[in-house]
């Protein structure tokens, strides 16, 4: 075996091979004191069959002090061992059989700014083990295809902690001398180091129970700081309904007697699914109407079951190495998207989940940041927890669904589940049970895992009238990116329907071409044509329903019939892509007519058409909603694609905002006041989507009337966080630096000033508001008593927030938005790497800007790149934004 690689090399997959040794089971000891912790690990280990007896035992480390090291049970002499912070290398051990090795290590969880590993967050000691945060612990094979047993022992002062948690089951605990106490935990299921999890401190706890679909029962239980457990209630809920769900549609049961979820206020990540004890961030779990919106809620129920589904889709069944890692992630998110579909719309939560893809997936997709869903190389693997693991990732588990059926993919998963349950796999194993589960050939379909960049469909239709023939001609191509991973035909399922005058499908009478199973075609080869012969008139073709595939579709399509279809699509999913993509195509030249210095015009058939469905009382309000969303500026500079300019972007976005606003403005009254859900406040999805429908209006009508007045009103007489957002959002967006919104912004700080999660909504407000004026704002909010930059969340709240959210401010011409982001992202590397890489991220789009912003970027970035004592994590991110 070779040598850990250190940080900041390359690891390849192709270099991938076992372990020299392997564990049979670990044993730990925590002690937790004031100032230190003190651990004791014992492994079980013997040598691999076919390993050299002279091969040492090689474990990595990551600012760890040895403190003791024995050989079944035996000092060991320091000849034979060689120890640093980063490793620890042990000779002469048996050449066969069984036999312990107990390492002694301590460590200082209060100086851990990194938050990975043992660190304490407010009196609470806490772990964060993935990816390669164990090391940081004790030494070890810190790998996910190193799968054990763990039994853990944590001591600690009573007073300061009397809860005790780690993996597993409750096995003991009780007193010690001197006020400490222990527990016992154990977890028999094998599992990696990044699953390993510790929490000690003085904790409150909501507790409930389940009983699973074969009758037993397991004890469920929130843990909060101090004061908070009531507001762990939602999130409860959302683990009962998930632990359901996951039974019904996935036949999988929960295999532990408890089930924890602990929620801490410094943590880099939202979430982490260590097995049986689940860590949160704490905005993934407490809310309430007054403090929370309904983003928040819907956020809540997603993350708690995202976590919850890993139980298998990650835990009982892991990735091989880290190249896996949208096996268990991108899966998973599938997963919780299908759960949020079934508890909500499916309509509403394809469209959230699409406007994700293109607003952070797509953009890495096609900048210097570019990567396939499988990897080849890292330098730093906490860099690859990207949109396109995640989220693209979950678009291929969505291709394998629609390529398969419902049937062929239960099969599938069924296969996976029973085949590969206590092991480490592949991508290759998991498409292989899908193969031999349905007799389908996806190895082409494989390529979607190992070629980076977003594919372009175009599509051209021609129609014999005289023949009832229709023709769609199908091209895909994939342009070369910063990955260089090739550019070969994927296999595309394109999902369509062709739309009648009476708004059903039509049935052709024969079908001839390209493959087309029921209403897929596949498409294989990089042009392929497919005819519809009987057709008794010229349909509206629906192409792309549900967006089956992660493409960049180019149609010439007659905007008569996208109108058409945007009213009778009986794909709603549809409707609102072809409206959408109709005011993308208007905002781009918007944006060119604003460079020109010339009026932004908008075709008033669109604007009929957006109102029309609007006002449509049989459609949710939640779709009626997202209707009336306008592309972010963000997503508008992507539609561009080059020299873009965020001041004519905003120029343009603003101008059709009131364009649409004054022409919908009696429409928009009347729902900005009667669309709101009456009663007592639910965060249900249909009582969400009204809201979301009335504060969407209100702030598209005072775009237009420039009055604040019902603004006003709707911030000072909510009686929830949804509704005084929404109207505190529209004061400081629309009327920035006026005495209203000012006074607004005083009094949600003297309101909520306590609160850590809703001032983060405070810090993030403001950051975005889009004004060039915003630079000087975010900097002097970085000197705010109440602003921490160790905390991740508040450093996300307020450089996140501006930097992702707020081109034009970030752009600014001068350069000093992107030059204060990347200053503070030099003191944020000293406290947390992982969190400042993650920022950094937001500089991927830079080369797609005007050259005099460009020029600016290119200077920030660099002056950056050149700061000694970079981390790792940040300087991999730099350098490979700047190639």
């Amino acid at each position: 075996m070779s040598s850990p690689a250190p940080r900041g090399e390359t690891v390849r997959l192709e270099d991938y091979r076992p372990t020299d040794f392997v564990v049979h089971g670990v044993e730990m000891t925590v002690e937790l004191f004031e100032g230190r912790a003190e651990i004791e690990t014992t492994l079980s280990l013997s040598r691999r069959n076919g390993v050299p007896a002279d091969a040492p035992l090689l474990l990595d480390g990551d600012e760890l002090e040895l403190t003791s090291l024995a050989l079944d049970g035996e000092t060991l002499s320091r000849s034979y061992y060689e120890a640093d912070p980063s490793s620890l290398r042990v000779e002469g051990l048996p050449a066969s059989g069984a036999f312990t090795l107990s390492i002694g290590t301590r460590i200082v969880p209060e100086t851990n700014t990194k938050l990975m590993g043992l660190y304490r967050s407010r009196g609470v000691w806490c772990t964060q083990c993935e990816a390669e945060g164990f090391r940081r612990i004790t030494y070890f094979l810190d790998r996910p295809d190193v799968l054990a047993p763990y039994t853990v022992r944590v001591e600690a002062d009573r007073a300061a902690a009397p809860v005790l948690l780690s993996n597993g089951n409750p096995v003991e605990g009780g007193p010690l001398d001197g006020g400490r106490h222990y527990a016992l935990w154990h977890d028999p299921h094998p599992k990696p180091s990044y699953l390993f999890a510790l929490v000690a401190g003085d904790l409150d706890v909501l507790t409930d129970s389940f009983t699973t679909a074969s009758g037993r029962p397991v004890d469920l239980a929130i843990y909060t700081e101090k004061g908070l457990a009531s507001r762990a209630a939602y999130a409860m809920d959302a683990i009962k309904r998930s632990m359901r769900w996951d039974e019904e549609r996935f036949g999988r049961e929960y295999d532990l007697d408890v089930f924890n979820v602990v929620a801490i206020s410094d943590f880099n990540m939202g979430a982490m699914e260590n097995k049986g004890l689940n860590v949160f961030n704490h905005k993934y779990v407490l809310l309430d109407s007054d403090t929370a919106t309904d983003t928040d809620y819907a956020g809540v129920e997603t993350v708690i079951a995202h976590e919850y589904f890993h139980n298998w889709t990650g835990n009982r069944i892991t990735c091989r190495d880290w190249f896996q890692l949208c096996l268990k992630e991108g899966l998973t998110v599938y997963r919780d998207q299908r759960f949020t579909a079934d508890e909500r719309s499916a309509t509403v939560e394809r469209i959230g989940s699409v406007r994700g893809l293109k607003a952070h997936q797509f953009p890495e997709d096609q900048g210097p940041l570019q990567h396939p869903v499988r990897p080849r190389e890292y330098k730093e693997i906490n860099n690859f927890y990207t949109a396109t693991v995640y989220n693209k990732g979950a678009e291929l588990c969505r291709m394998i669904h629609t390529i398969l059926g419902a049937d062929g993919f239960k099969k599938g998963m069924d296969l996976y589940f029973e085949r590969h349950d206590g092991e480490a796999a592949t991508i290759e194993d998991f498409v292989r049970s899908f193969e031999d589960a349905t007799g389908e050939d996806l190895q082409q379909f494989s390529l979607w895992y190992n070629q980076a960049g977003t594919p372009t469909l175009a599509v051209e239709e021609r129609f014999d009238e005289g023949a009832g023939r229709l023709t769609l001609s199908l091209v895909q191509s994939l342009q070369p990116g910063a990955a260089d991973t090739g550019t070969e035909p994927f296999h595309i399922p394109v999902r369509f329907g062709l739309v009648g005058p009476n708004g059903a499908d039509m049935e052709p009478a024969a079908v001839s071409g390209a493959e087309v199973r029921g209403d897929v075609i596949h498409l294989r080869k990089a042009r392929e044509s497919v005819v519809f012969e009987g057709l008794g008139a010229r349909p509206a073709v629906s192409i792309l329903r549900d967006f089956s595939a992660p493409v960049t579709l180019e149609m010439r399509q007659s905007e008569d019939d996208a109108l058409a279809l945007s009213r009778l699509d009986p794909n709603l999913f549809n409707r609102w892509r072809v409206l959408t993509d109709l005011v993308g195509r208007a905002l781009t030249a918007g944006v060119a007519a604003a460079r020109r210095g010339t009026d932004v015009t908008f075709d008033p058939k669109l604007v009929e058409a957006i109102l029309a469905s609007v006002g449509d009382e049989t459609l949710e309000p939640a779709f009626r909603a997202q209707i009336l969303q306008l592309p972010s500026e963000s997503e508008i500079g992507r539609m561009v694609g080059s020299d873009v300019d965020p001041a004519a972007v905003h120029a343009a976005r603003e101008s059709t905002r009131r364009r649409i606003g004054a022409d919908g403005a009696e429409l928009f009254a009347k729902l900005s006041e009667a669309g709101r859900p009456s009663g007592a406040f639910s965060p249900d999805a249909d009582s969400a989507g009204r809201r979301a429908l009335a504060n969407t209006a209100l702030d598209l009508l005072t775009a237009a009337s420039g009055d604040l007045t019902a603004a006003e009103r709707r911030f000072r007489d909510a009686d929830n966080m949804t509704d005084r957002l929404a109207g505190l959002s529209i004061l400081v967006n629309q009327f920035a630096g006026s005495a209203e919104a000012g006074a607004a912004l005083d009094a949600f700080f003297r309101r909520f000033e306590d609160d850590d999660l809703v001032l983060d909504k405070w810090f993030a407000l403001q950051a975005g508001v889009p004004d060039e004026g915003t630079v000087e704002r975010v900097a002097g909010l970085a000197r705010h008593p109440r602003f921490n930059l160790a905390n991740p969340n508040r450093a996300r709240s307020l450089f996140g927030s501006f930097a992702s959210a707020n081109p034009l401010a970030f752009n600014r011409a001068d350069g000093a938005g992107q030059r204060l982001v990347a200053e503070v992202l030099l003191d944020l590397d000293r406290l947390n790497p992982q969190v400042s890489a993650r920022i950094a991220t937001t500089f991927r789009s830079w080369k797609t800007l005007e050259p005099r912003r460009r020029e600016k970027a290119r200077e920030a970035l660099t002056w950056l790149a050149g700061r000694p004592g970079l981390s790792t994590d940040l300087s991999d991110i730099v350098e490979r934004t700047l190639r």
